[in-house]
């Protein structure tokens, strides 16, 4: 026999991993478009033409960015609009320190960001602002915690 209010639950819990959903996309949006606007040229015309380290920058971007916003989730109140509230807040500030820090490092190490996401091959640089992407996504992340 299912318990009485079982179906509210889980309609409650159906409610809240769309809602995270929604809000998890607008923030990963926000980060590429962070990623973007600090970034030489169009970042998502580089992506689409398949330009190698575009592409290979951008993901690890993505991933970091994937696990600001999911330590925001996780670290949340029970209270669902308290928690849709903090997330929003600090997956927006856990990005612009990301974004903010990952152009620091290029400027610190003399990357040429523009023409490394130019660049019709892969070249080094790369792999380093991707490192720094992910490194600074997760010290973000776990100083969300």
């Amino acid at each position: 026999m299912i318990n009485p209010g079982f179906f509210s639950v889980i309609g409650v819990g159906i409610g809240a991993i769309l809602l995270y959903a929604v809000l998890g996309v607008i923030l990963m949006l926000l980060g590429f478009y962070a990623v973007d606007l600090t970034t030489p040229g169009k970042l998502n015309v580089m992506v689409r033409e398949g330009l190698p380290n575009a592409v290979v920058i951008t993901a690890a971007g993505m991933v970091s960015m994937a696990l600001i916003v999911v330590t925001a989730i996780y670290t949340s109140s029970g209270f669902l609009t308290e928690g849709l509230i903090q997330t929003a807040v600090f997956g927006v500030i856990g990005i612009l320190a990301q974004v903010g820090a990952v152009r620091l490092v290029e400027w610190v190490m003399g990357i040429d960001i523009g023409a490394v996401l130019a660049a019709d091959r892969v070249v080094p640089q790369s792999f380093l602002i991707s490192a720094a992407h992910l490194a600074l996504g997760l010290v973000v992340a776990f100083a969300i915690i």
